[in-house]
């Protein structure tokens, strides 16, 4: 999962954390241009993701996330690199997951479909393998990213596949571009009114800001994030609410 059933994200995985074990020889961080070369074929600009697009080039995807499945970060790979290899993967991971229940009209109904036992959500299926170990969504959004790396702008940037969603970015991300890139996601996602709407005096943020403000919070105040990306400046005093949160596809 995501954002919602955040009570259960943690389920299952210290486990999963512990059993993907950084290398410690030295590796080259992985290359992600066939990646980005499909990110820039079926997303546009908005971050409307083709999944019928993706869909016919399956086996084009299917390279990738063998290439991450085969090739966790390793130690000599700088945290930008690392970071970058893993907001990659959930992302790809996720498009994999709408492609393996193509035709849903949001991620939300795969969980209804779920047979497996303890398994109640999209977010809790582990059909990712890392290396030979088993993983999920969860695995990777909160025993990895969210436990090793003390970066807020993340969730400006995993995208769960739904409209209120930060955009796909239609371009990979990178360790040499990383913090341009999050901060670029940080102004696309606060000055989208379909997701964020600030004034001087109160802003309607969307839920991410508030099922994960203690990421962001734990450095600065709320609405110093919002003013850092928001061409809108709110006051330190302004109100604050949340908008209801669209789970429809971030499909055409």
């Amino acid at each position: 999962m995501r954002y919602l059933f955040f009570a259960f994200a943690f389920l299952g995985i210290l486990s999963a954390t512990s059993a993907v074990a950084p290398k410690t020889y030295d590796a080259k961080p992985i290359d992600h241009a066939q990646w980005d070369k499909l990110l820039k074929k079926h997303v546009s600009e908005k971050g409307f993701v083709d999944y019928a697009g993706f869909k016919k080039d399956a086996a084009e995807l299917k390279k990738y996330l063998d290439l991450v499945s085969q090739n966790a970060p390793a130690d000599s790979w700088s945290k930008d690199d690392q970071l970058a290899y893993w907001i990659n993967a959930y992302n790809a991971f996720t498009v994999q997951l709408i492609l393996d229940n193509y035709g849903v009209s949001s991620i939300k109904d795969i969980g209804s479909k779920i047979k497996i036992p303890f398994v109640n959500t999209p977010w809790d299926v582990k059909f990712i393998n890392i290396e030979g170990k088993k993983m999920d969504l969860n695995n990777i959004e909160h025993g990895v990213i969210r436990k090793k790396f003390a970066e807020p702008r993340i969730h400006f940037a995993l995208v769960c596949a739904a409209k209120s969603c930060p955009k796909l970015r239609n371009e990979a991300f990178t360790g040499a571009k990383l913090n341009e890139q999050l901060d670029d996601q940080g102004r696309d996602f606060l000055n989208d009114n379909t997701k964020n709407i600030v004034t001087k005096d109160k802003a309607s943020l969307s839920k991410i800001l508030s099922w994960y403000g203690g990421d962001f919070t734990k450095t600065q105040p709320m609405n110093e994030w919002v003013n850092k990306y928001s061409k809108v400046k709110m006051d330190k005093d302004a109100s604050i609410s949340h908008l209801n949160y669209n789970w429809e596809l971030n499909g055409k």
